[in-house]
């Protein structure tokens, strides 16, 4: 068994403000070239704005780190262009078994209907998603620079503009930006320059990872333990990853030495029994971590704008991390784009925070139950826990207060202020707010997928039975939508047929659209660019559309 990944090495370059002597100018700096930060410089390089990411390493993450990617965020990373390649390295899955000892008490399916495109979940190591992003932001080189062994070592908020010192190899250097992202992690040194704070908690408890390189013919699923006969009263938990990798994670209570128990003496028993002497693996990482569920009241402080674990933190338990921080991205970019392109107010990124920070309330809340379920704080919470376990085996409605783990889902952003309110009768989920489902279509390029034919823009959704018939007017009306420069992309979706005037047409070819957005003769959505609801009726009205794509983009 051989471990399979070689670190990269990224070269320092030296940057032409060390040449010249004089500060440089970007309309965007991202600070952090992890998953969130390569995520926003690669969505603005994708929208045609330029961008400069400087990172202070000069590899990838060392360990497997964040492991698990939600179906959200592997479509955000199909719009920006290399959701493909993740998903065929990973390990897809969409089925997690909870047990109590031996015996499995719930398990849960996160795709429970079929034709969707992406599974519920996929494990990765983050070195290959950052080796993945990289990759994809030097496609871009046109509009992202990358420099690394780049250290930021003071910001300075400066009115319409961010000065930035840099520490490198070859000696510290300043630059100026119009638009500060900060993605540089939990800690956040920019968050602790600028003197910002961060609240919540941390839990009194510690865990052990340990990724083993092994061959198992286990199922590609999520189980967790609670209180298995290898590792008593506590809980463990395993997943697979690329390249026979297993990720399994240890509870070791409060009390545990997190450096005696990162030693291999300490680590190699805790495996055995729980995998048995005959198991052949080797250790390839071994971390010690604590919960800590914690965000910044705002995200967004003038021209500086922070995301991901640099605003808010989970535990790790629910894979809430990494896949909110490449949310973060997506609803950040197209709005910052807006702004630089003098096509929306600077408040446009106010409803960054407001969006934002209800998705970080709504994590920070699951993650927060699944921890006090794990790790119960009192002998009568135990006692409790312990009954719902027992219980679950046999009763259902036990089954749905089991929560080792509440998984990440996508953000519904019902009722952010961008959104037009329903003034119309539908049913289903598709409501304003909401993350936009996927579904087969036939293009006219062959077949696809509805969320591969959104984003980046804001787009109209109208449905007919037969695109053939299309109402002239309606079909001129769909032709002329533009707000405040903002062209609105619009989209004719029909059982069959071919709209004229050149309109895109899309054809669901099993229903699915219309089922899932309770589609109707007449039915009209507003997609935003990031693939939610912004609107919808029961019949096309071009003012309508209008004054929706003004609110949501804040002109209104």
């Amino acid at each position: 068994m051989q471990k399979t990944f070689t670190y990269p090495k990224f070269d320092f370059v030296k940057p032409p403000e060390l040449t010249s002597g004089q500060p440089g100018h970007y309309p965007v700096v991202v600070v952090g070239a992890g998953p969130v930060g390569l995520s926003a410089a690669i969505d603005l390089a994708n929208q045609g704005q330029d961008v400069l990411l400087i990172d202070n390493d000069d590899t990838v993450s060392i360990g497997s780190r964040g492991v698990c990617y939600a179906k959200r965020a592997l479509e955000v990373l199909d719009r920006m262009g290399c959701g493909d390649k993740f998903v065929q390295k990973g390990v897809s899955w969409d089925v997690g078994r909870t047990f109590l000892r031996e015996g499995e008490v719930f398990n849960f399916n996160l795709r429970p209907e079929p034709d969707h495109h992406r599974p519920g979940m996929i494990n990765l190591q983050q070195y290959y998603l950052e080796e993945y992003l990289i990759e994809r932001a030097k496609q871009l080189s046109d509009k992202l620079q990358m420099r690394f062994k780049s250290n930021v070592i003071s910001v300075l908020p400066e009115g319409d503009k961010v000065t930035v010192r840099v520490e490198t190899p070859d000696g510290p250097y300043s630059l100026t930006t119009d638009w500060l992202v900060v993605a540089d992690g939990a800690r956040s040194p920019i968050r602790t320059m600028l003197g910002l704070d961060i609240d919540g908690k941390i839990f009194m408890d510690r865990f052990l990872i340990a990724d083993v390189v092994m061959k198992a013919d286990f199922p590609s699923e999520r189980w967790f333990w609670f209180d298995p006969p290898f590792h008593p009263n506590q809980s463990v938990l395993l997943h697979k990853q690329a390249d026979n990798v297993w990720r399994i994670d240890f509870q070791l209570g409060w009390q545990a030495d997190p450096e005696a128990e990162k030693k291999p003496e300490k680590v190699i028993p805790r495996i055995k029994a729980m995998l048995g002497d005959e198991r052949e693996f080797e250790l390839e990482w071994v971390s010690v971590y604590t919960f800590q569920c914690r965000r910044m009241n705002q995200f967004n402080h003038g021209r500086v704008l922070f995301v991901g674990d640099a605003a808010h933190q989970v535990s790790p338990f629910g894979a809430r991390g990494a896949n909110s921080g490449i949310q973060d991205s997506d609803n950040l970019a197209w709005k910052l784009k807006l702004v630089i392109d003098g096509k929306a107010p600077a408040t446009l990124l106010d409803s960054y925070s407001e969006e934002r920070g209800l998705a970080a309330d709504e994590n920070i809340m699951n993650s927060t139950r699944s921890t006090d379920f794990i790790t119960p704080k009192s002998n009568t919470s135990k006692t409790f826990r312990n009954a719902v376990l027992e219980l679950a085996a046999n009763y259902p409605f036990a089954r749905a207060l089991v929560n080792s783990g509440r998984l990440s889902v996508p953000s519904w952003l019902a009722t952010s202020s961008l959104n037009t309110p329903d003034t119309d009768e539908f049913t289903g989920n598709m409501i304003p707010g909401a993350p936009m489902a996927d579904a087969p279509v036939q293009t006219a390029s062959g077949e696809g997928w509805l969320l591969h034919q959104l984003g980046n823009r804001f787009q109209v959704l109208h449905y007919v039975e037969d695109a053939g018939t299309l109402d002239a007017a309606i079909a001129k009306s769909l032709g002329d939508l533009t707000v405040n420069g903002i062209a609105v992309e619009p989209i004719v979706v029909a059982k069959k047929g071919q709209a004229s005037d050149g309109l895109k047409t899309l054809i669901d070819t099993k229903g699915c659209i219309a089922q899932r957005y309770d589609l109707q003769p007449g039915s009209t959505y507003l997609a935003r660019p990031d693939q939610h609801v912004a609107a919808r009726w029961r019949t096309l009205d071009a003012g309508k559309i209008k004054a929706a794509v003004a609110r949501a983009t804040a002109n209104a």
